[in-house]
């Protein structure tokens, strides 16, 4: 019994610690004080300057059309590096698909911009964004799809081959409607990841292109005003949401079952 009474103790310690600070973020974009020192009154007035701030919904319009194309087309390569990974178990492929995950992001960051400079000599901007996008969320579809194929029966595939299907015809008809969930769960988790994302896009962003999270750091370097909760509150609930539909289509990839 004491033992349960620390545990759970400790348990509502680290959960206070991490949800506590996200709720005050969200309190605060509702303060209707400029410097956010301190609670003044109700109000909505920094969404609606947030509304007519038009360099922040440029920022957010540039994250947005990052986050869709990196996530359609990490999630076409994704799966298909899942699937190769299931099939082939071979340990390269793995290593290869999944070192972009394990890598820290700051190291990505800067090997990447030494990629594009040096050996592809492209000009940073949305195309180098998107690129880096791309890379990083490859291994994580892999990994929801690949998870998803583990916890499918075998012998469905070669029922549909000993019916006379072909390759094709059993990947369109048996393969890919059963992996679907995970495909979309690993899309909507790619999205969010690159949407979320500070530290790689710091480093592949050119000039002048500046994304969500860019934008929001750098008006913290000047002071936190109530607008930065605002855009903060928007964005969790935007990720919140994509957290969730991901685990509705596929409930036991996100939680670490197979």
């Amino acid at each position: 019994m004491r033992r349960g009474f620390w545990l759970w103790a400790a348990s509502l310690g680290a959960y206070t610690f991490l949800y506590v600070p996200l709720f005050i973020v969200i309190i605060y974009s509702f303060n209707d004080s400029r410097l956010n020192a301190e609670w003044v009154g109700f109000t909505w007035h920094w969404y609606d300057v947030l509304l007519h701030d038009n360099d922040m919904l440029a920022a957010m319009g540039n994250s947005l059309f990052i986050a869709l194309v990196s996530s359609l087309a990490a999630t076409v390569l994704g799966t298909m590096a899942g699937i190769a990974m299931h099939r082939y178990k071979m340990k390269a492929l793995t290593f290869m698909v999944l070192t972009p995950v394990a890598m820290p992001e700051i190291l990505l960051g800067v090997s990447l911009l030494l990629f594009f400079i040096q050996v592809l000599n492209l000009t940073l901007g949305l195309v180098s964004i998107i690129l880096a996008h791309i890379t990083f969320s490859i291994g994580f579809v892999a990994v929801i799809v690949r998870a998803r194929l583990a916890g499918i029966d075998e012998s469905i595939f070669e029922a549909a081959r000993d019916l006379g299907a072909s390759p094709w015809e059993t990947f369109r008809y048996v393969t890919f409607p059963l992996i679907l969930p995970g495909v979309v769960a690993g899309g909507l988790m790619a999205f969010t990841l690159s949407i979320d994302d500070f530290v790689i896009t710091f480093f592949t962003a050119g000039v002048g292109v500046a994304t969500l999270p860019l934008r929001v750091y750098s008006m913290i370097k000047i002071a936190v005003t109530p607008e930065v909760n605002a855009v903060s509150t928007l964005l969790m609930l935007l990720t919140l949401t994509m957290i969730v539909l991901a685990s509705k289509f596929s409930p036991d990839v996100l939680r670490g079952k197979t």
